[in-house]
């Protein structure tokens, strides 16, 4: 009996391959990994990606470097191997152990996270002046791949609505990125930073001149791009300033996939709001009602709207409120508040959506404090009447 030919393997070519800034093994342990695993990895971008093997197009995992914090290296406790092929990338929000073969591949895969990171080329590793060039062809392409892309922290918000967004969510970062309103293609700059238990809250002008964002500050600094915008303020300010980034780990909405009627073809379908629910065991805890929200104190009250373009901020300093022309602006909401958005894109947060209910609390609060406004005028017309009452009983002429 003959058996069926089977046609030979015939490799990917090179072309179909993903392109990247520096590529190969990497032995990789998460925070959740009881021990390393062995991808074939690649530098993109800002990006990380992790492949089952180098004939691979299809990543399996991705880490995102926008978190980037430091580059240490790894002596593991007890290894009998060389200890000089292991470093530790920290991000914002986790550590990730990697092993590789030798120390010359250490170096680069530090050299290179560390050159699209920080925009330079690191002269603290042991590298050679190939390597050296290598990375400086990278930065090159890493910064005209940034000159035509929006940062992370860039969202379509209005002013009041970004101060809010940077204070209900701290832990996303305090630094953001907006459209400006003089419509001319520049951006504004919002910072939220804590100042002796207040919130201290900046605008800062980016004005656009030609291919080039001018920062308008005491001495104006020309940026190439907006994410040079981003790392001026940061490496300004010591690192206090951090992008700000929402957290995409979890979904917001329960979804399921469904087949289409019509073609056959499978469709994510979202679930339908979620009822009542089963009804508690008996002799259960009775569940308590919903905290009320009722009207703050002074410290509540929002300052009178000034106009948008003059509330900005000229000069930048270390400390938050240092050589700072403007006034601080209070705290707007509650600590107490929900804190970190839960949204199926990092930064796909439109007014229609996430922030219908910022604008809410944002128009109950303004009406808050004109109704206290307008209950101080009466205030004061009563107190003046009564003491142009008083001046005209006590007067010498009342009396006869």
């Amino acid at each position: 009996m003959a058996l069926a030919l089977t046609p030979p393997r015939v490799p990917k070519s090179k072309s179909s391959l993903p392109s990247h800034y520096h590529e190969s093994f990497l032995e990789k342990k998460g925070p959740r990994d009881r021990d390393y695993r062995k991808f074939w990895a690649g530098l993109q971008g800002l990006t990380l990606y992790f492949y089952n093997s180098n004939r691979d197009s299809q990543h399996v995992e991705k880490l995102d470097l926008g978190t980037f914090v430091k580059l240490t290296d790894e002596t593991p406790w007890g290894s009998s191997r060389d200890p000089r092929t292991h470093f530790c990338l920290v991000l914002r929000n986790q550590e990730i152990k990697f092993k590789v073969e030798s120390l010359e591949s250490r170096e680069m895969w530090k050299g290179f996270i560390l050159t699209v990171v920080e925009l330079r080329v690191p002269s603290n590793l042991t590298l050679l002046p190939g390597h050296l060039y290598m990375m400086a062809e990278v930065l090159a392409k890493e910064e005209a791949r940034r000159a035509v892309e929006m940062p992370s922290c860039f969202l379509k918000v209005s002013r009041l609505e970004a101060q809010l967004l940077l204070e209900r969510y701290p832990d996303c970062g305090n630094l953001l990125l907006r459209p400006s309103g003089d419509g001319a293609g520049g951006v504004s700059v919002t910072t939220l930073q804590p100042l002796n238990g207040t919130q201290v809250v900046r605008h800062y002008k980016v004005k656009r001149e030609g291919p080039k964002y001018v920062i308008d500050v005491e001495e104006p600094f020309s940026c190439t791009s907006l994410d040079a915008v981003v790392n001026y303020f940061v490496s300004h300010t010591n690192k206090a300033l951090v992008p700000f980034l929402l957290d995409e780990d979890y979904e917001k909405v329960i979804g399921y996939a469904e087949a289409d009627k019509e073609n056959g073809e499978s469709v994510w379908v979202a679930s339908s709001a979620p009822g009542p629910g089963p009804a508690p065991p008996k002799g259960s805890p009775k569940e308590l009602p919903p905290a009320s929200i009722t009207p703050g104190s002074s410290q509540d009250k929002l300052p009178p709207l000034l106009n948008q373009d003059e509330n900005y901020v000229i000069p930048i300093g270390d400390a938050p409120a240092a050589n700072y022309v403007n006034e601080p602006e209070p705290k707007g909401l509650h600590s107490g508040l929900a804190r970190k958005p839960v949204v199926s894109s990092a930064q796909a947060f439109s007014p229609a959506t996430g922030l219908t209910d910022l604008t809410a609390e944002l128009e109950e609060k303004l009406q808050r404090r004109r109704a206290l406004e307008h209950a101080a005028e009466r205030m004061g017309d009563q107190r003046a009447n009564l003491q142009a009452q008083h001046i005209t009983q006590s007067s010498p002429s009342s009396q006869n």
